[in-house]
């Protein structure tokens, strides 16, 4: 039965103008997407991605004592749940997203666990070990988008883990080369051994070789697969909100593709969305079509647990999103978009290198 709460204020202006200015530097892609968004589930999600960014941050800047930095942020976290967040723009934004959209604790603390694994350097067997990872730092965003949307159906919820889990896996594969100069490797160790490579010695030296290709092809193929499943569950959104993640899923998708059409070389390379192409692909996204067909397959049995959590924990009152009935606006929006891209890429080209 919904439980109906008074909206928290909590945040203020200057608040929700920190955070987007963090996804806007942190996340080029996910801002892109973003501006599809109404703007009240907008401002949510600006201020979901900030505490996340926060996250990060925190223990990649935190040195020699990043189990120290992930305890404060766990404090941090606790005292965002009782209502009582600490001093900062991202800390107080959450606050009041948590409240207004009865997030269960389960899902930002998972995001915490998931980060926990890195600082311990955990290494992954299996897919399914990946998946377990993947549904902490990104399932469980994307789960809690669900909820800042308005939705909480088992269906919907178990498709946005997978959209979560899918763009971290292209993440994870674009990124090979970067993350095992840091002293990160995620790719399956099983899947390693089978192509003949061995995990220390590629953390001590990264080389691209004809195996790594062949782990790195068969991780975006898992992707796609998730991808996939997702699609479903973008029709089971409030139609205002399809086409921010439509775009989503389609730009992190493309990037699967850039790194493909790189030979699968995540090593010397890094793969990159032109402007151009991010603009064609949000332009698609306009258009409010989607199937259903699919949805109702079960979660994966690693984002199972935040499914269940919001299942278990009291909605809020309903809110209407604003119809979709101003088409001609949201294409005004991405035209300006393309401009914006489109201006961006040319200055990168022209600038000195």
């Amino acid at each position: 039965m919904p439980v109906f709460l008074p909206d928290p204020v909590l945040a203020s202006p200057a608040d929700r103008a920190a955070c987007r200015a963090s996804i806007r530097a942190g996340s080029k892609s996910f801002f892109a997407a973003s501006l599809l968004l109404p703007p009240s589930v907008r401002d949510s999600a600006y201020g979901l991605y900030a505490f996340c960014r926060l996250s990060d941050d925190a223990v990649d800047e935190a040195g020699g004592d990043r189990a120290a930095a992930l305890a404060r942020l766990e404090r941090r976290l606790s005292a965002v749940v009782a209502g009582r967040p600490e001093n900062h723009p991202a800390d107080r934004a959450l606050a009041e997203v948590i409240a207004r959209h009865a997030i269960p604790e389960a899902l930002p603390r998972a995001l915490l666990d998931g980060l926990a694994w890195d600082i311990q350097g955990r290494r992954y067997d299996s897919l399914s070990d990946l998946a377990a990872y993947a549904a902490r730092v990104a399932g469980a965003v994307g789960a809690m988008m669900t909820l800042v949307m308005g939705v909480r159906d088992a269906d919907a919820l178990a498709r946005a883990c997978d959209l979560g889990v899918a763009m971290q896996f292209t993440n994870i594969a674009r990124d090979v080369g970067e993350d095992a100069r840091a002293g990160r490797l995620y790719l399956p160790q099983s899947w390693l051994d089978e192509a003949g490579i061995d995990g220390h010695a590629f953390l001590a030296d990264p080389r691209l070789s004809p195996g790594l290709r062949r782990v790195v092809a068969r991780l975006l193929a898992a992707a796609d697969g998730l991808y996939a499943r997702a699609e479903p569950g973008i029709a089971a959104l409030p139609l205002a909100c399809r086409p921010a993640i439509r775009s989503a899923r389609a730009i992190y998708a493309e990037i699967g593709r850039a790194v493909e059409a790189n030979a699968c070389d995540s090593i010397t390379r890094r793969a990159r969305v032109g402007g151009g192409r991010k603009a064609a692909l949000l332009a698609r996204a306009v258009a409010p079509a989607g199937r259903r067909r699919g949805l109702s397959v079960p979660p994966l049995p690693e984002t199972a647990f935040l499914v269940d959590a919001v299942l278990t924990h009291p909605a809020p009152a309903s809110r209407r999103l604003p119809p979709w009935w101003n088409v001609s606006g949201q294409v005004v929006r991405v035209l300006d978009l393309i401009e914006v891209l489109e201006e961006r890429d040319a200055f990168r080209r022209s600038a000195p290198s």
